[in-house]
């Protein structure tokens, strides 16, 4: 922020100087016609004398002539280069008010039509924050700045979450809602918001939002896990069963959350049989973690190996052709690993809510990026698109450049 009012105060003094020099300029030349009103007085004075010294008999008439014609000649010489007389001036006063006027009025324009706070902003987002509180802090402000980003609103709610403000969470996310439509993943993020802020008491406006997300995309993860923790809340354990076995089938094998999940899992079912009741297996109960992957042959066309570098970043990765930009699965080379074959799977998810086998039709991308930026890069391969689900090995050239 000060390079910028750095910037701003050149800017008004080469304006005031646009200004003042032509002032300046008027006031030598004032100074010049002065002079020259001076050597014309001095002139007259001279002839004067001459000419007494002449009436006293002291010079000739020859002499007084040639008397004269050399003090014409100095003053000719003492006023040559005199610019004319110009009858427009400004005054003192003028300038003065006007070189005061012009910054501030030029300051007042700015702050009303300016965009001092998102420069301000812009400059401070550049550096890490410190805290979680700052950090929401900066979404607020972002949010305040730009009210229709969609992306703004979305992680401003989710920060909410993490600070335990469940209430705030869910204002948010029906305004991104109404911003970017009603997304599966958005509405499970608003409905658990709505559900803790609740005191964990479910409502039908709650049922409703689990509802429609869950009927747009059967696997939306928050939506499943919500629907669980209230039907164990709710000592319904055969449902709370159901639902999170659902959404651990969808979970790869290496998932984190896995563990926890099983347990409460684990947990209903033994409260269930405590209760006297029998647990019934699911249709979802018995069937493994997704697998759904794509194997993929990555090669380097022949006429880039001359123009790459063995170091340069590799980034193989797969899109939804009908969803988000986001990549679901992605995986990080380089030039000096090509050519490879890799699989692409739920594994290689860059977000738990977006995954290759949430979506019906991909299409595969291969990227070669120099600065190791995975959204640009010098040169790409683009394969057709083709259904999640694909078991035959797929082949990507990188050979076109990446516009």
């Amino acid at each position: 922020m000060i390079e910028f009012w750095l910037a701003a105060g050149l800017l008004l003094l080469i304006a005031l100087g646009f200004l003042l020099i032509p002032v300046l300029r008027e006031r030598r030349a004032q100074q010049e016609e002065d002079r020259t009103a001076l050597n014309v007085a001095l002139y007259e004075e001279r002839v004067a004398e001459l000419q007494e010294q002449q009436t006293d008999g002291v010079l000739s008439r020859a002499q007084l002539d040639s008397a004269q014609a050399e003090a014409a000649r100095e003053l000719l010489a003492d006023t040559d280069g005199t610019q004319p007389k110009v009858d427009k001036r400004l005054g003192k006063t003028a300038p003065a008010v006007i070189a005061l006027l012009v910054p501030v009025l030029a300051m007042a324009m700015y702050l009303h039509f300016g965009a001092s706070d998102k420069v301000e902003l812009t400059s401070e987002l550049a550096k890490p924050p410190t805290s979680v509180e700052e950090m929401t802090q900066r979404l607020e402000r972002v949010v305040a700045a730009q009210p229709d980003s969609a992306q703004g609103l979305f992680f401003l709610g989710r920060a909410y979450m993490s600070q335990n403000r469940p209430a705030d969470a869910a204002r948010i996310f029906e305004r991104t809602a109404a911003v970017a439509g009603r997304e599966p993943q958005l509405l499970g993020q608003w409905a658990q918001a709505l559900y803790f802020a609740a005191g964990k008491q479910w409502s039908a406006q709650i049922q409703a939002l689990t509802d429609e997300a869950l009927k747009a995309d059967p696997k939306e993860v928050t939506s499943l896990g919500l629907l669980g923790i209230s039907a164990f809340e709710g000592k319904r354990y055969q449902d709370a069963i159901d639902y999170w076995q659902r959404l651990l089938v969808q979970l790869p094998a290496d998932d984190g959350s896995r563990a926890p999940l099983q347990g409460g899992i684990d947990q209903a079912k033994a409260r269930l049989l405590a209760s006297g009741g029998q647990v019934t297996a699911s249709s979802d109960a018995a069937k493994a973690p997704a697998t759904v992957g794509i194997k993929v042959r990555v090669e380097l066309g022949e006429a880039l190996k001359a123009k790459v570098q063995a170091g340069d970043t590799v980034f193989v990765f797969a899109r939804a052709t009908n969803g988000p930009p986001i990549p679901l699965a992605v995986k990080r080379l380089t030039v000096a690993d090509l050519p490879v074959t890799v699989e692409l799977a739920d594994a290689d998810a860059m977000r738990p809510d977006l995954k290759l086998s949430s979506y019906p039709e991909v299409q595969l991308m291969a990227r070669v990026s120099r600065a190791g930026q995975p959204v640009k890069g010098e040169w790409i391969g683009r394969g057709a698109p083709l259904a999640s689900d694909t078991t035959a090995m797929q082949h990507l050239t990188i050979d076109t450049p990446d516009l």
